[in-house]
């Protein structure tokens, strides 16, 4: 908790830092036409902007698609891309606001907004949204959401895309051991341990036990447990570490090893999925972002993607999956032809290629009505539950500045503890409470200041 505490602090410190530094840093856009300084400016809004993707690999080939059409529709601009992976954008964002070097647009999801905010880094982008022709056709459940996420205060980034949680399971495999789709999570329990048999190296499910693990564990604990907020009714305590909470993710983690491969304690995202597009495995928890990598390795005869399983009192509960988007940085030279890019990006058109090729749910309305959308069946159930009445949403305390930190660094390696057996459940979530009440009265009181 105390290593924590301090991160909190020193991020706060580091926007004065950020300031003095940005003074001197040259700013990756320039084409020569702003004054710059820890402000930046308009620019001519023409010339060279930089684009850093936060989620460089799994993005770059329809990122590289989305800015060439960009240049050929703006032939006086010119987009510099940076793949950066996921794991490692954050630190190698916050490392540039202190140090110098960050780009003109960035990737910016629910996730880091708060962080980022904090440092005094983003351009509030209300004012620009008010006058852009992205006006009206942006969904607005994602707009407010990355409001929210960034304190509430101000709109840090323009929404690209929604994800949701899925289940995905192979339908051969359940047809050949007769067993019912995977609807409930007692259904899921029983299939795991079904389609288990170690010897044969086939196994029932892979869980996430490296990066992003913590987000897939909270997603089981709340959907098994039922509980519907993450903070009591005082809004000053999570319900994290509630007993139930407690007994859902003992019985979760003790799938590992048990129904899943060993080698899952090391599994990120990517990792996790090859697995089970090569595998024999029978279910696999993720996102809507990884439905086309199952496509190209089974087809769609062979699996399906489902919403996460609805509980003991038929209700579905899940966490909120973060919506990503496009944040235009405050030390940029260029800010016109930046904004530009995040408009043209997040237009009908980009935003409908995009989005089908990350098979998430589309940030403009228009581009949410394509045919495409109801093809995809993951991303077309997830479409639903989320609007149907089915789903309850626990959302996750985004806006936190230090909930990357508490939900990553602070607290994955405890829970490969839990699953070697060598962390109690119980301790790992007293533990992240701890942190969590602390960071969210640190929150309230800067907030009151």
């Amino acid at each position: 908790m105390k290593s924590s505490i301090r991160r909190s602090r020193r991020a706060a410190t580091a926007v004065a830092l950020g300031s003095v530094l940005a003074l001197t840093a040259t700013a990756c856009g320039d084409d020569g036409s702003g004054s710059g300084g820890d402000k930046g400016s308009e620019g001519s809004g023409k010339g060279k902007i930089v684009f850093w993707d936060n989620n460089g690999g799994v993005r770059t080939d329809i990122w590289k698609q989305v800015i060439a059409d960009f240049e050929k529709a703006n032939p006086d601009i010119k987009v510099e891309y940076t793949g950066i992976a996921s794991t490692e954008y954050q630190s190698k964002v916050d490392t540039a606001i202190q140090g110098g070097g960050l780009p003109d647009v960035g990737g910016v999801g629910a996730a880091m907004a708060a962080g980022f905010a904090a440092q005094n880094a983003l351009e509030p982008l209300d004012d620009r949204l008010g006058k852009s022709s992205l006006k009206g056709k942006l969904n607005e459940a994602m707009v407010e959401s990355l409001k929210s996420a960034g304190g509430g205060d101000a709109l840090y980034s323009i929404p690209t895309s929604a994800n949701n949680g899925v289940l995905y399971y192979r339908t051969d495999l359940f047809k050949a051991a007769k067993l019912d789709e995977p609807t409930t999570w007692d259904k899921f329990y029983a299939a795991a341990e079904k389609l288990t048999n170690a010897k044969k190296n086939e196994f029932g499910y892979t869980i996430r036990g490296g990066a992003g693990s913590i987000a897939q564990a909270l997603d089981a604990m709340y959907g098994q447990s039922g509980i519907t907020s993450f903070w009591d009714a005082s809004g000053e305590k999570t319900t994290v570490n509630d007993p139930k909470n407690v007994a859902a993710l003992e019985k979760y983690a003790a799938l590992y090893k048990k129904v899943t491969p060993a080698a899952d304690l090391n599994n990120d995202f990517t990792k996790m999925v090859a697995q089970w597009d090569s595998g024999k495995i029978g279910m696999l928890n993720h996102n809507l972002g990884s439905y086309q990598d199952h496509v190209k390795a089974l087809g769609v005869d062979k699996f399906r993607g489902i919403p996460q399983p609805v509980g003991s009192a038929g209700k579905r509960v899940q966490v909120s999956n973060p919506v990503d988007g496009l944040g235009l940085f405050k030390s940029s030279k260029n800010k016109e032809a930046a904004w530009k890019f995040i408009e043209f990006a997040t237009s009908k058109a980009e935003n409908s290629k995009f989005n089908e090729s990350a098979g998430q749910v589309p940030s403009n309305n228009e581009a949410a009505k394509d045919a495409w959308v109801s093809k995809a069946e993951p991303t077309k159930l997830a479409a639903a539950a989320l609007t149907d009445g089915s789903t309850t949403i626990v959302q996750l305390p985004y806006y936190l500045p230090d909930w990357n930190t508490i939900s990553k660094a602070d607290n994955e390696p405890n829970f490969q503890k839990v699953l070697l057996g060598k962390m109690s459940a119980k301790d790992f979530l007293d533990t992240m409470a701890e942190q969590l009440n602390k960071a969210q009265e640190e929150w309230k009181q800067q907030k009151k200041g």
